[in-house]
């Protein structure tokens, strides 16, 4: 056979071209040899191609719920030519000392298994708690041995700041063997003075802190006792030495707050909520602290200026380089770029500018959205790095979000992610939303378009200060001084009434939950939104996207409760997303067929409760929605099951 050919002993006489990604250099071969970076093992056929190891799995992410830890990935963007792709999880973990990392040992469990894993996902158990693990995930195939790497990422979980930043502490106290009647405090500081106690009396102090991911365990018990007497003098020292005492606590608390999540109650009743339900006043005769950070609205300010100050860093725009524009916001261009401020490291940040040629009240406007983000310190609300507004152009400087807006990351990748991801997803908007609503924000404009996603895909919520007033016209949107908000996501008593509050920011999630697991769809299509408040006000809902699961539907209509005190609180909601998390079986029931007919509404009573067991005919779904008399078109059209009718295209 001549260069480039090669005549197997095992096959035939013949002579066969090269396989590829190899060659034969010399006449006569009777094998070819594996280009550079291209293998082959020994029961490989000659005429089977040169493979190589897998590329790095792609989008690595984990939850974490106190001992365990869920890790899921996607497949590698290049299995290397081969269909044997597996998965192995190295586990280690931190030397007490912070020193180093040493294999986690036989105690640890992994479900399915570490090593050889054929599908995309393992749960990692029996971690121990205030450790700091690293997971190295490593994709092999059958020549991976034959290379002299592996494509590999890593996943790091319990980061500097244990499951995120410390949110708040909560402090509980009781006199010593009347633990029964108790009362909790909450706070954004490290230290507290607890007033108001009974002289000679013993003291219980427990503290516990709240992050993104919930609650952690309550500290050891602290017991102090009061004075016998207490004058004005007395009190204050009594109070003093409690302060400390308090104090020692929350920083030991924030030093080992790791993995910890206490269990808590994740339903919710459709009956009226009373609003007083939440507070946390156990006992009469305690004193409630008013320890809990509140949204303060930059327009109670006389001056403009003072608010940006009060609540945004000035930043030098010597410190700033703009490299290159990435979009246009509704006041100018909104740039990239590194960050370089003294004593800290580079930080590529986004930078929005104030167009040229402003007018006073622009400038206002444009700086009102730094005034309320900087009082939000989140890690699913996006950061604000500070503002420029001693030199031109003014500038908003907020952290950079690689992947953009969630809507268009979505639809470029369509179907590339796996339910948990996406659950994942929701779950971080859900517990930024959750972080709005205890501060007393209400968001008004929640959609993916105003959520950016990062590198790691963890999603934050953006898009604050928009000044927004109704049009009469039924046609209009919201209608803010630079452009108009689509009115589908909006509560109806939001647009009949203007009411909103954070039962309407519910809503608007519910259909955030819609475009996310529709891959970026427009909600409601094309419909007029004339026709979609009409639709939303007899009852009609979207239909589940496909491929939903069940129980992600089901949260989505109950989002969409016309009575907006039977909606689920965002506390609820990221406690079942996190119940969903922990147990993917639950995602495996997909909506019913009935619920999700491509581009038309359903009835919301349709899918209250638990789905039916029986099928739901044709002619019953076209009565459901007032179109039963085309059921005879249907079946002449060869329409006779609602699977034929989702398979319709225009």
């Amino acid at each position: 056979c001549r260069v480039g050919f090669y005549r197997s002993l095992l096959e035939s006489s013949a002579c066969s071209k090269c396989p590829p990604h190899s060659v034969a250099k010399q006449t006569g071969a009777i094998s070819c040899s594996c280009e550079d970076g291209y293998y082959k093992i020994d029961s490989d056929p000659p005429n089977m191609a040169c493979t190589r190891p897998p590329s790095a799995p792609r989008n690595a992410i984990s939850n974490v719920n106190e001992t365990s830890v869920f890790l899921e990935w996607s497949i590698p963007v290049e299995t290397g030519g081969r269909k044997d792709v597996r998965y192995n999880i190295l586990c280690r973990r931190a030397l007490p000392d912070g020193r180093g990392l040493e294999e986690c040992g036989p105690n640890v469990r992994f479900l399915p298994r570490r090593v050889g894993l054929s599908n995309t996902s393992v749960m990692v158990a029996d971690l121990q708690s205030h450790t700091n693990y690293s997971f190295l995930l490593e994709a092999v195939n059958g020549v991976s041995e034959l290379a002299r790497g592996h494509a590999k990422q890593y996943v790091t979980l319990n980061p500097d700041r244990p499951n995120g930043i410390i949110l708040e502490y909560e402090i509980k106290y009781f006199e010593k063997e009347q633990d029964s009647s108790y009362t909790i405090i909450k706070s954004k500081d490290t230290e507290m003075v607890v007033e108001s106690l009974k002289p000679s009396s013993v003291y219980i102090f427990q503290v516990r802190a709240r992050t993104s991911a919930g609650y952690g365990a309550f500290s050891r018990r602290f017991e102090f006792q009061t004075s016998p007497y207490l004058t004005a003098t007395s009190e204050r020292a009594q109070a003093s030495i409690i302060a400390v005492a308090i104090t020692l606590a929350l920083v030991l608390l924030a030093v080992v707050a790791g993995f910890l999540l206490s269990g808590r109650r994740c339903g919710y009743s459709k009956a009226k909520q009373d609003p007083e339900e939440e507070k946390m006043h156990f006992h009469n005769g305690h004193l409630k602290f008013p320890g809990v950070r509140t949204y303060i609205d930059p327009l109670t300010y006389e001056d403009p200026n003072q608010a940006v100050h009060e609540f945004a860093q000035e930043i030098d725009v010597s410190f700033i380089s703009i490299e290159r524009i990435i979009g246009a916001g509704e006041f100018g261009e909104v740039c990239s770029g590194p960050l370089r401020l003294p004593g800290k490291r580079e930080i590529q940040v986004a930078i929005k500018t104030l167009k040229v040629g402003y007018t006073e009240q622009q400038r206002r406007d444009f700086l009102w959205e730094a005034s309320i983000m900087g009082q939000f310190n989140h890690p699913n609300i996006i950061r604000l790095e500070g503002v420029v507004t001693k030199s031109k152009p003014v500038m908003i400087i907020t952290e950079y979000m690689e992947n953009g807006s969630l809507d268009t990351f979505l639809k470029k990748n369509d179907g590339q992610f796996t339910v948990i991801q996406l659950v994942g997803m929701l779950r971080g908007i859900a517990s930024g939303m959750r972080y709005l609503s205890d501060m007393g924000y209400v968001h008004r404009d929640l959609a993916a378009r105003n959520i950016l996603v990062n590198g790691n895909l963890v999603c934050k919520v953006s898009d604050f200060g928009l000044s927004r007033v109704l049009e009469d016209d039924p046609e209009a949107a919201y209608t803010t001084r630079g452009g108009k908000i689509p009115i589908r996501w909006t509560a109806p008593e939001a647009i009949a009434y203007r009411k909103f509050t954070s039962a309407s920011d519910v809503w608007s999630y519910g259909i955030v939950m819609w475009e996310v697991m529709s891959y970026g769809e427009r909600p409601y299509w094309e419909m007029s939104n004339q026709d979609v408040i009409k639709a939303v006000e007899e009852s009609y809902r979207l239909p589940g996207p496909m491929d939903c699961p069940e129980a992600l539907y089901h949260l989505m209509m109950d989002c969409w409760q016309r009575e907006r005190s039977s909606r689920p609180k965002f506390d609820e909601i990221v406690c079942l997303l996190d119940k969903l998390i922990r147990n993917p079986s639950s995602l495996k029931k997909l909506v019913n067929s009935s619920h999700r007919v491509s581009n038309l509404l359903v009835e919301h009573a349709s899918v209250e409760g638990d789905c039916s067991s029986r099928s739901q005919t044709v002619g019953e779904w076209l009565d459901s929605i007032k179109m039963g008399r085309y059921t005879e078109l249907f079946m002449e059209g060869g329409y006779a099951s609602l699977e034929t009718v989702a398979q319709m295209t225009s």
